[in-house]
């Protein structure tokens, strides 16, 4: 395995971890780098514009919500983050929990909602969880992803269409039947500008895939509505002129009952935000190429980032990876150019607010439909559907919750459906065997040279192998396999050269069994034991209780006390003699 490289602007040793990638890069910066991150944010600025109105839009709130989120959490993730690259704001992925957050509780309980999750991101940082979240399985990942993009279409119909439809139900089910019964109201004016706009984002990115193509798109359809006079709902109708400048910070008030119902939407919350931004920044390392991004530090800025939105009137904020790849195809090299694309939305804010009021927000859909098709990753979906059973149910479980009831649901049982699921396979990848004398001649190990069939194994003498981490999982394997010994032997020999690990559940169940061994004048010894069980055993006092001179490395020391237990002559070792394990006094060294 190769040693990762180290970033060449850090001088001395390894930076510590809590150290932003902004303060490393800033160390050997110089003027070429810096105009490359100022075109990068710049462009990727320029491109954040419709995104982020069109995702407040699309989660039920004034578009400027959205642009206070890309300025405020935006500066705060470059700015703080544990990635040199990372571009942060409002996503697609935060659309429909928001949506839901905020039609049950109003914006006072998002905003609570997101400062929860916040400190929860925080704590994940600071207890160095960064590597845990990377484990959540694909299958779970894909299944509300593709959900969630689901879910974003089927909310830019009415919008797309231009239906004359007052409200819009929100299970999605009642939603389609609504549409449908409202499908002879449709604008064609609306549909044409919402189409047109696809079409053109499609055509610039296949032919001038540089240029902001949803930023052109948005332009051209707002002109083209504008001068032709078209009856289409725009942002001005509906949201009236937005804001030149960023509100006060400031918290709205809310009631400690209210606060209590939040934890779960803002575990929701929290865990997207940790696994879009850590899953972003990973793309980025693999487009840049050298040192790997901090993940603990990554988290801590997303959780202030976050705090930092809300107080300023944002929405939930996290790493973004189409404007991270954008930023990077456009020569950003360090967090500058996040920073510039914070920069670059703050003064469109203030020079053109009044012209956002003509936009129509059938381009705005447009754009959306296009965001969730590329956020469905149907491929990957689709290839999914051919894996192990377990894997597509877990799949099909997320997805059907995340469109059919909620994704704070859905979320929460992909986990634990997840975690079941390694439950499981962990049982079926450790083994528990036994080795008996009448069935020696049929080993098929016979080229190992520590194999017991190699080995004179005394009469009242059985013994046990364990291949594999000796988990919860393996627990009750371990007990079943116990109870096909009939006759109890005067000493029993349990191998652990293949257990590298074993954990609270393990040493519960070893410590049972090493009690029912007393009590059955059954002496335990322990044979090949690797340095983590043997460390656990100690601090759990089993070692006490089984007794060092029944703990040995290889399994020729083993079963030489057994010989001793039985009375009988030591064997001297087969030469030439091959170790399995350290003794376990030089593991504790």
């Amino acid at each position: 395995m190769r040693a990762a490289r180290r970033d060449p602007s850090w001088k001395g040793p390894s930076p510590p971890v809590f150290v932003p990638q902004l303060v490393v890069c800033l160390k050997d910066y110089r003027r070429e780098t810096f105009f490359k991150d100022l075109f990068a944010g710049l462009t990727v600025g320029v491109i954040a514009l419709p995104l982020a109105m069109a995702f407040a839009i699309a989660s039920g709130l004034p578009p400027e919500r959205g642009l206070y989120t890309a300025i405020v959490a935006g500066f705060l993730i470059s700015a703080l983050g544990g990635s040199r690259v990372q571009i942060g704001g409002p996503t697609g992925a935060f659309v429909v929990i928001v949506a839901g957050i905020n039609l049950q509780y109003g914006y006072s309980g998002l905003v609570y909602c997101t400062l929860l999750a916040g400190g929860l991101l925080i704590a994940l940082g600071l207890f160095r969880m960064g590597a845990l979240i990377k484990f959540i399985p694909f299958p779970v990942v894909t299944g509300f992803t593709t959900g969630i993009a689901v879910v974003i279409f089927s909310t830019q119909i009415r919008d797309l269409f231009g239906l004359r439809m007052e409200e819009v139900p929100a299970e999605f089910i009642e939603k389609w039947a609504a549409y449908l019964s409202h499908l002879g109201t449709t604008n064609p004016s609306a549909l044409g500008v919402g189409i047109g706009t696809i079409a053109l984002i499609v055509v610039l990115r296949r032919c001038r895939p540089r240029w902001p193509g949803m930023l052109i798109a948005m332009a051209a359809a707002t002109v083209i509505t504008w001068a032709l006079g078209l009856e289409i709902e725009t942002i001005g109708s509906r949201f009236g002129d937005l804001p030149r400048t960023l509100p006060r910070p400031g918290l709205p008030r809310i009631s400690l009952a209210e606060l209590r119902e939040l934890v779960s939407p803002a575990f929701t919350v929290g865990l997207l935000a940790a696994i879009e931004s850590l899953l972003s920044a990973t793309v980025a390392d693999g487009m840049v190429g050298g040192p790997r991004h901090k993940s603990n530090m990554e988290l801590v800025a997303q959780g202030v980032a976050n705090i930092g939105s809300v107080i300023f009137g944002g929405i939930p904020a996290t790493g973004a990876i189409s404007r991270t790849a954008t930023s990077i195809r456009s020569g950003a090299r360090t967090p500058v150019a996040g920073m510039v694309h914070a920069v670059t939305l703050l003064l469109l804010l203030l020079l053109f607010a009044p012209l956002a009021k003509l936009i129509p927000l059938a381009a705005l859909a447009g754009i959306l439909v296009l965001v969730s098709y590329n956020m469905s990753e149907l491929h990957h979906f689709v290839g999914l559907l051919k894996a192990p059973r377990s894997d597509v149910m877990v799949l099909l479980s997320t997805f059907g919750l995340t469109v059919l009831v909620d994704l704070t649901v859905a979320v929460q049982v992909g986990v634990v459906l997840a975690a079941l699921l390694f439950i499981r396979r962990m049982s079926e990848v450790t083994n528990v065997g036994m080795i008996t004398r009448e069935f020696r001649e049929n080993g098929d190990d016979a080229a190992d040279p520590n194999s017991i069939w190699l080995r004179d194994v005394p009469p009242g003498v059985e013994v046990f192998e364990i291949e594999g981490p000796f988990f919860f999982g393996a627990a009750d394997k371990f007990k079943e396999t116990m109870r096909l010994i009939e006759t109890a032997p005067r000493v029993i020999i349990l191998r652990m050269r293949a257990a590298p690990a074993i954990d609270a559940t393990g040493l519960h169940v070893l410590k049972e069994f090493h009690h029912q061994c007393r009590n059955d004048g059954i002496e335990l010894v322990l044979s090949g034991v690797h340095a983590q069980p043997l460390h656990a055993m100690t601090n759990d006092g089993l070692l006490k209780g089984i007794g060092e001179e029944n703990i040995f490395g290889n399994i020729d020391d083993a079963l030489n006390r057994a010989r001793e237990v039985l009375g009988l002559p030591p064997v001297e070792r087969p030469v030439p003699f091959v170790p399995t394990v350290r003794r376990e006094k030089e593991q504790a060294q």
